[in-house]
């Protein structure tokens, strides 16, 4: 007996209501088990998760879901003034049980409870096995860390039960050790999972991926790392079919051009004989209809070889990938090398931040990095009741000429478009100026003018960044924290391109050991959670230090 596809899609099309197209005419099936969604940034991912939970309704087509469905959108981090009751979406139905235990019998509390009388002690048995025993459920989430807030949230989606579950770039702002953790879990995951994301290591353990591009859905079985394989066999077969193409329609122009050549010699030596007078006129007259019959007839023939040899070429290049590049030069903030620009000591030694190095800062969720980072700034970084293991370090500035984008994208206002974002933070800027920036940054056309908060993840961060290099004069020190949670691979690349051409300093917090390894580390910031620092020469999250720690 088959068993019916998780998820099914017909002739779906989605417009924004300023014009603008997500997709057109989408078809596809996702299986039963767990599949990988993938695809560059804007290409629809966490539009199409929003329609199949019922959260938007699509211009033209259907969605069809066998089941009960539940979506965890990639901007759960961004809650922090919601509970972990909240997080965990089972806030209404402990609230009904609540009002029932009090003596409220109003049937519908009772509807909101439906079979989940147990649900307080599921959510709790749930909390213990992520390792928040005794954590109080009205917790504010202000006070976790990004990655223990996107933990919480999935684990909230394996309590509820859902037949499908939706995740959105679920291993974003998860360490290793959680990262790992995470596929743990979806490993047994008890239901269907459509799982956006580009971690790699998580893609590998699904059943099935599919990619959404401008051509449409494409499935495959197997892990990332097959799906890959055929991608590249495709698009270098790809590739050489455009190639041969083209050369076959050189072929066909040049046999034109020559055929043309060859009708107007002998038109001309046509001519030539007829004012001879070398035959009788009215033969002449029948030669020269019937060459021009047969001129015609070739004409018309070799313009149809052209036209198909044409057709053939347009039918191969749509086969080839065409990767967008960011275009993204960093201005040069002039940092000279014996500049300090800051300082980080815990009572053993102090770490002295010179001239334009590069700091990797690293260490587990919960210990305190982004609240180091706040604090480094000047700002109260620790959320209420947060006791980060980093408390105890100081820090100092030594510049105030400084860029700092955080893993929430704190600073946008989600309402305003990515334009009117991009001129508040320099109003003296032109919008043609200001447009320009953003298209090198893939943000074009309408979608500038689009609310921020209508943006895929990945755009969302170049919008931080291009008011980020706005600033003037430019940044001596940058700051970022996990810059490579919402970005493609194609992004990711050329972000650390840019950033490797960057002559400021930089203090970047990042999971991702690939992204860190090609930005020419000079100096790895461990935070422990004895709230002391380890240091590392270069980056090498596994090795020992390949030289001193550079103690001042």
């Amino acid at each position: 007996m088959s068993i019916a596809p998780a998820v099914t899609l017909r002739d779906l099309t989605f417009e924004w209501p300023d014009g603008a197209t997500a997709f057109t005419g989408l078809t596809g099936t996702f299986p039963t088990g767990r599949t990988g969604l993938v695809g560059r940034n804007g290409a629809g991912k966490s539009t199409l998760l929003r329609l199949v939970s019922g959260e938007l309704r699509p211009s033209r087509g259907e969605v069809a879901a066998s089941g009960t469905v539940g979506y965890l959108h990639q901007s759960v981090t961004l809650r922090t003034g919601a509970s972990i009751a909240d997080l965990l979406g089972i806030a209404p139905v402990l609230d009904a049980i609540r009002a029932v235990e009090h003596g409220d019998v109003d049937v519908r509390h009772f509807d909101t409870i439906g079979d989940d009388w147990d649900l307080e002690s599921r959510a709790r048995e749930a909390l213990d096995r992520l390792g928040f025993e005794g954590v109080p459920l009205d917790r504010r989430v202000e006070a976790l860390s990004g990655g223990e807030t996107m933990l919480i949230a999935i684990e909230g989606m394996r309590v509820r039960r859902t037949a499908i579950t939706l995740l959105d770039e679920p291993t974003n702002n998860l360490d290793r050790e959680m990262r790992a953790r995470v596929r743990d879990l979806l490993a047994g995951w008890p239901g269907s999972l459509v799982v956006v994301s580009h971690d790699v290591d998580l893609l590998e353990t699904l059943d099935a991926n599919a990619e959404l591009s401008p051509t449409g859905l494409e499935f495959f079985g197997g892990p990332y790392s097959a799906w890959l394989a055929h991608r590249d066999r495709e698009q270098a077969a790809a590739i050489a079919t455009a190639r041969s193409a083209q050369q076959a329609l050189k072929v066909e122009k040049r046999q034109r051009v020559e055929a043309e050549t060859k009708l107007a010699r002998r038109e001309r030596t046509g001519k030539r004989t007829q004012r001879d007078g070398g035959i009788p006129k009215i033969l002449a007259g029948n030669r020269a209809s019937k060459a021009q019959n047969a001129a015609g007839s070739m004409r018309a023939t070799l313009d149809v070889k052209v036209a198909a040899a044409q057709e053939a070429v347009d039918r191969a290049d749509a086969r080839v990938r065409v990767e967008e590049r960011i275009s993204l030069v960093l201005p040069d903030p002039d940092v000279r090398s014996n500049r300090r620009i800051a300082e980080f000591e815990d009572g053993d030694r102090t770490i002295l931040v010179q001239g334009p190095e590069r700091v990797a800062l690293v260490g587990p969720n919960g210990v305190g990095k982004s609240t180091l980072l706040a604090r480094l700034l000047g700002h109260d970084g620790a959320g209420a009741g947060a006791t980060p293991a980093s408390s105890r370090i100081r820090t100092r500035l030594h510049t105030d000429r400084i860029g700092f984008l955080d893993q929430r994208q704190s600073g946008l206002d989600e309402a305003a478009s990515a334009l009117a974002n991009v001129r508040e933070a320099a109003p003296e800027v032109p919008d043609g100026t200001a447009r320009n920036l953003l298209a090198r940054l893939l943000i074009r056309g309408a979608a500038a003018d689009r609310p921020v908060a209508t943006l895929s993840g990945g755009e969302r961060f170049r919008v931080a960044l291009a008011r980020l290099l706005f600033q003037d004069p430019p940044a001596q020190l940058l700051i970022l924290d996990e810059p490579t949670n919402n970005l493609d691979t194609a992004s990711i690349d050329h972000l650390a391109q840019s950033l490797d051409a960057y002559r400021g300093a930089l203090i970047v917090v990042s999971h991702d050991d690939a992204f860190l390894g090609r930005l020419g580390i000079d100096l790895t910031l461990e935070l422990g959670r004895d709230g002391g620092m380890r240091t590392v020469a270069g980056f090498a999250p596994t090795a020992p230090a390949a030289r001193a720690p550079r103690a001042r």
